[in-house]
């Protein structure tokens, strides 16, 4: 692909693709941002004020906290943390010390969290006295898989809604207060490379055991400059911003899209620990937060809450959504009750996560992803020859090539190898491309159905059934099916009130939006459906639990 890029014309007046795409060691934002803010709030949390000042000097002294017992430049931390303040200390103090910091999720099993520690090589772990963390964290350490267990007391930020768990002193245990009170004060950073390791950030799937994306400090730096560029451009630069932080920062999207750029730019997070959507709707009107990130689920629910129409959400200059993708129904549903557009785009754990963005402004192109951000080059591959570009309009699978594209998997040479063509990195997503440079996504590669031959996207049918007007929320899932080989199965959540919901009915109801043979084969009403530990809605679970069914009824 040569440029001029298809995309181009389709930017806004004032971005260029080829605006500079600044790359720097993650600990230089938080340099910048105090040298910019530093008596400023960085966070708000429980009603109490965190200043930049305040933050570094932390970071600072559990760096050096790090670097005297010898944890430093190849050394691995596993940050098992919710969202408290403790995460951007800690995260922070790895990046200044030269430590690979390696994500786990608050929500994760135990199981899951010993694989991480196991895989990444990590012998030091960093958690809270949360009553749902800290026993899985002393299991961990009683286990041998962890040496030094070091943990935050949640009590330090004031009285909090979470039930905490006995924080018991001991070898081998230590309080990130004590690390800090005790350390020195001027201590000699090591030299970081921008082409260092920054983070292993562990991507999920419907099945084999999770991979750790190798996320360099170029890597998340060129994602915050690609994202500046595209922003500053449409004149939205951060200003005096006070952006909402309720998506969990062990995830990329909140990591980089939030607290990096925030950090940059010197500006207030409302840090909470938890998604609530009254709790989000007050913080709006009485903190005039000006900018809310959050993923589909969250609009969900806020679009479906009492009232919403006539809440004062004036100060908000931005909302998107990100993380997953977004039905188009819900995202026309929000604006139509609040007046807000929803912005967003595309983007992935191995492109930390920068890739798509839809221009702010004009009417866009409903279920478009948006074009690639400036410094981001992005095409569609054939799905039998990756080595073969596609032209527009053609459906196959989506590859990026970008600075902000991670270094490759952990331990994974042989999958980090079957993962890039010639310097491109084939993204698993299947999509297509118009002759305006807007990308389209249909779905994972792997959660394509093959129905009596035919290609199915769950993805085009989730979209048809969101459109219903009790439908609240959808996933939809292939299921062996003895003529078709694969069929599709619906598993929704009505809307609260609403009518019961049959097969026939919700057929009838898509006729006109899906082909008969992507037509649902199958219903289930849940009350509930399964989420990631972001939020986001999961297919791992329902996949599994019809393979299991599948597998009884071979049994029998």
């Amino acid at each position: 692909m040569s440029r001029p890029f298809a995309w181009e014309k389709s930017y806004p007046p004032g971005v260029s693709w080829d605006a500079p795409i600044g790359v720097s060691t993650v600990s230089a934002l938080l340099d910048e941002g105090l040298a910019r803010s530093a008596d400023r709030a960085v966070f708000d949390f429980r009603d109490r004020a965190i200043s930049y000042r305040e933050l570094a000097q932390k970071v600072d002294r559990l760096a050096a906290a790090f670097l005297d017992r010898g944890i430093g430049p190849g050394s691995a931390v596993g940050l098992y943390l919710p969202n408290t303040p403790y995460h951007p200390i800690a995260f922070f103090a790895c990046m200044k010390a030269g430590i690979r910091a390696v994500h786990m999720s608050a929500l994760e099993a135990e199981r899951e969290l010993a694989h991480k520690l196991k895989d990444s090589g990590a012998r030091v772990l960093v958690t809270t006295n949360w009553a749902a963390l800290l026993p899985k964290a002393e299991k961990l350490k009683e286990s041998g898989l962890v040496d030094l267990l070091l943990v935050g007391d949640d009590a330090d930020w004031g009285p909090g809604p979470i039930p905490l768990a006995p924080l018991r002193r001991r070898d081998g245990v230590a309080t990130i207060a004590d690390l800090i009170g005790n350390a020195g004060g001027a201590f000699a950073a090591p030299r970081v490379a921008v082409d260092d390791v920054a983070l292993l950030q562990y991507t999920g799937g419907t099945t084999g055991l999770p991979k750790g994306a190798m996320l360099t400090h170029a890597n998340l730096t060129a994602a915050v400059s690609s994202y500046d560029a595209w922003y500053a451009g449409q004149d939205r630069p951060l200003l005096d911003d006070k952006v909402l932080l309720v998506l969990p920062l062990f995830h990329i999207y909140a990591l980089t899209t939030i607290l990096l750029r925030q950090v940059k730019h010197g500006n207030t997070m409302l840090l909470r620990e938890k998604f609530d959507a009254e709790a989000i709707l007050t913080d709006i009107e009485a903190k005039r937060a000006t900018s809310f990130p959050g993923v589909p689920t969250m609009w969900i629910a806020l679009a479906n809450h009492p009232g919403i129409e006539s809440r004062d959400l004036s100060s908000l200059r931005f909302c998107g959504s990100g993380g997953a993708s977004l039905p188009v129904e819900v995202g026309a549903r929000f604006e139509r009750l609040t007046g807000h557009k929803l912005g967003g785009g595309w983007g992935m754990t191995e492109t930390a996560p920068a890739g798509t963005n839809l221009p702010l402004d004009g009417p866009g192109k409903p279920g478009s992803m948006g074009v690639p951000l400036p410094g981001i080059e992005m095409g569609i591959r054939s799905l039998d020859d990756p080595s073969l570009e596609l032209g527009p309009n053609q459906k196959g699978e989506i590859a990026i090539r970008a600075r902000n594209v991670m270094k490759g998997y952990w331990n994974r040479p042989e999958e980090t190898a079957a993962a890039f063509v010639d310097g491109w990195f084939l993204t698993g997503d299947i999509g297509h491309m118009d002759e305006d440079g807007y990308f389209f996504l249909v779905d994972r590669k792997k959660d394509m159905i093959i129905s009596g031959g035919f290609n199915v996207y769950p993805r085009v049918i989730e979209e048809a059934v969101y459109e219903h007007p009790d439908v609240e929320e959808a996933i939809v899932v292939g299921v062996p099916d003895a003529y078709r080989g694969e069929a599709a199965k619906a598993f929704v959540k009505l809307r609260e009130g609403s009518p019961p919901l049959t097969l026939e009915a919700l057929r009838a109801f898509l006729a006109d939006k899906i082909g008969r043979h992507e037509m649902p084969a199958a219903l289930d009403i849940r009350d509930h459906l399964p989420r990631t530990a972001v939020g986001k809605l999961s297919k791992k679970e329902l996949v599994e639990e019809e393979r299991a069914k599948a597998a009884m009824r071979e049994a029998s």
